[in-house]
């Protein structure tokens, strides 16, 4: 049995436990990570690279489909567009490969020693861990828990065979020809819509009233055209119920009460995720929890000495750039800076088409505050969106009523999750109305919309 003993040691190498041991070896921190599969964590191996890579493959797939059938559009031409779904995958594993491979470079690079393995705490200072040589003990003076989080299984629809999680449903070798997705949010609908452009026939089945629960009906209403368009079937208020006999179709109550049976060779369940706690030994160091999470405070200091906790183990927002800028914080207070979580705002982003970005407060959320002045300006009047064929969506500002503080940034279009970087500045930067219809954004760019629903919030847009 080895041993080695270390300053910090971070459990858990996805985007909040990798970012967290690249600072602190930077800084000087004698560190070691510790991992079960591959650096990157879900985000990078299972979530958030490989599913963008799919939505890209999936978006082009369409298009030529779309010019092959009409070609007047814009004067282009293409014939019988064919998809070669082993090629995809492939180039999508390439990516996740080349990242997996960057990452351990950038680790090696800060002196962060890596192992590879489950890591079981025996106490609060000290983990052992499953290699494939055999157990190792680590005993360190700070750890970090970044465990992430894993898909919520339904009892009645256990993943196995033709149920599959976000995981499965990222690795499979085909297309499948009809698809039910159990779940109306942002991961079922992102998955839905790219298997929908690569050709599968495609239903969703959402228990709530609406499809994307967690953004206000303005915000959805251009997704659920493209749904309609892009021939996707929604059943809101509806209940799946469990596979068939012959395990061919799902079998669903409808908002009125009746049983439907949805022919599906693939099921797709996405009605959540979960922090995972289970399996590594939290009950050996009594952490408080706050329901199913980890509580931690403003530092992501848990309730036991020289113990912090990062990321989806946490709690909502579950998205790797909170986990990235958590760990980068422990990481900085691990070497004796001052540090605290004082964010305003993290932005969330759905790759649907069209994306939707949302930052901060929703005009509901603002109001509830106090007066607000709101500002909306749609991309049926930029330029720029135009001439992408992205005339559908909106940019919406919400500010205080008073003093003009911007409160909250949304927006739903073509390609608006590359705004959301502007609208998340503007709130940690303390912005007024004022100051983003003063800013001089270039023409002619998706972005004008930003500054024109601030000018409109003021009560003078200039293209509206």
């Amino acid at each position: 049995m080895k041993e080695i003993s270390c300053k910090l040691l971070v459990v858990g190498a996805g985007p909040g436990g990798y970012v967290c041991a690249i600072r602190a070896g930077q800084l000087g921190v004698d560190t070691v990570i510790v991992e079960a599969g591959k650096p990157g964590g879900t985000c990078l191996n299972v979530g958030c690279i490989p599913s963008k890579a799919l939505i890209h493959a999936a978006q082009e797939f369409e298009k030529a489909g779309h010019w092959a059938a009409r070609s007047d559009v814009l004067g282009i031409g293409v014939e019988n567009p064919s998809l070669d779904f082993a090629a995809t995958i492939a180039w999508k594993d390439g990516i996740v490969s080349r990242l997996n491979s960057g990452i351990a470079g950038l680790l090696k690079k800060a002196k962060v020693k890596y192992v590879q393995g489950w890591a079981t705490f025996r106490d609060g200072k000290t983990v052992s861990v499953e290699t494939e040589t055999g157990e190792q003990v680590i005993r360190a003076e700070t750890v970090v828990i970044a465990t992430g989080s894993a898909p919520v299984e339904l009892p009645f629809l256990p993943f196995g065979g033709p149920v599959v999680s976000s995981t499965e449903a990222l690795a499979l070798r085909q297309v499948p020809q009809h698809l039910a997705v159990v779940g109306g949010g942002y991961i079922g609908l992102e998955l839905g819509i790219a298997f929908a452009k690569l050709g599968a026939r495609v239903t969703v089945v959402e228990a709530l009233a609406r499809v994307l629960p967690q953004y206000d009906a303005e915000l959805v209403r251009p997704v659920t055209k493209r749904l309609s368009a892009l021939g996707i079937e929604v059943l809101t208020g509806a209940k799946a119920k469990g596979l068939s006999a012959k395990g061919d179709a799902l079998l669903v109550e409808t908002s009125d009460g009746r049983d439907k049976r949805i022919a599906a060779d693939r099921v797709l369940v996405t009605v959540g995720r979960k922090p995972v706690t289970a399996g590594w030994g939290l009950d050996q160091i009594d952490l408080d929890m706050a329901g199913r999470f980890i509580r931690i405070d403003e530092q992501c200091r848990t309730s036991m000495r020289g113990i912090y906790a990062i990321g989806d183990v946490t709690g909502e927002p579950m998205l790797a750039h909170r986990a990235m800028a958590q760990g980068e914080m422990v990481a900085e207070i691990v070497a004796g800076q001052r540090r605290s979580w004082d964010k305003r705002a993290v932005p969330a982003v759905c790759f649907t088409d069209p994306e939707i970005v949302s930052v901060g407060l929703s005009p509901d959320e603002a109001k509830a505050l106090g007066e607000t002045r709101i500002g909306i300006f749609p991309f049926s009047a930029n330029g720029r969106a135009m001439t992408m064929q992205g005339e559908d969506g909106f940019v919406r500002v919400v500010a205080r009523a008073d003093n003009h503080l911007v409160l909250g940034i949304q927006a739903v279009g073509q390609g608006v999750s590359e705004l959301s970087a502007a609208f998340s500045l503007a709130l940690e930067m303390g912005a007024r109305l004022e100051d983003i219809a003063g800013t001089i954004h270039a023409h002619p760019t998706q972005s004008e919309a930003f500054a024109e629903a601030a000018l409109k919030a003021l009560g003078h847009a200039l293209h509206i």
